[in-house]
């Protein structure tokens, strides 16, 4: 087993969650003590799960551009909405985890976005600030999992990096399950980098000619 501490919950509390679209769904926030890197992680717990079946779980790093404003330069916000459904439907959790722009926080992300505007990809952006493609570390997010008991799941995540982290850290993940392709004309050529730089799971075919039209 990976040598890190163990993480216990903090507190749980009843939120009732209401969107834009009028989806609504009652969920419990669960705060942790312990998290290896010292952010405010928190837990959305949605459903519950049939018996004999794993949990579904989504890794969501947060994006204040997306989640919050609904900015078209990424697809966050819709994979956000479309999560807290699709887990409220099976059952299982939904981590909220503090990682601004792939980890390199709110001011870098926008530093990267105006580069992107000049022609380079995200990852293009990122690298000319001399910041990591992914800063990315799920060690909290296996503590979290951890903590509210969860040791097998399906991973709803086009990104085989976040699976593969957690396998790592022996959670077992049974299956990948990709989400749902939001694309718009603001978006669709950081799509389209995600699937050549990172082997995301989406349409490449189709994101190409997007992109070239």
């Amino acid at each position: 087993m990976p040598d890190f501490p163990a993480a216990t919950e903090r507190a749980r509390v009843r939120v009732p969650l209401r969107f834009a679209d009028g989806y609504s769904v009652d969920a419990e926030l669960v705060t942790f003590h312990g998290l290896t890197d010292g952010q405010e992680h928190v837990a959305v717990v949605l459903g519950t799960p049939a018996p004999g079946t794993v949990p579904l779980v989504r890794l969501h790093s947060e994006c204040l551009t997306g989640d919050v404003f609904g900015s078209a330069r990424c697809d966050c916000g819709p994979q956000l909405r479309e999560a807290v459904e699709r887990i409220a439907d099976r059952g299982g959790v939904l981590l909220y985890l503090r990682q601004e722009g792939r980890g390199i926080g709110l001011y870098n992300k926008l530093d990267a976005y105006a580069l992107q505007d000049q022609g380079l990809d995200t990852y293009e952006a990122n690298a000319a600030l001399g910041l990591p493609e992914d800063a990315r570390d799920y060690t909290a997010a296996a503590q979290m999992l951890r903590a509210l008991g969860v040791e097998e799941l399906d991973l709803l995540s086009n990104n085989p990096d976040k699976a593969e982290q957690l396998r790592g850290l022996d959670i077992a993940v049974r299956d990948r399950v990709p989400t749902g392709v939001f694309t718009t004309a603001h978006n669709v050529r950081y799509l389209r980098a995600k699937v050549l730089q990172t082997q995301h799971t989406l349409p490449l075919g189709q994101l190409t000619e997007l992109t070239a039209g």
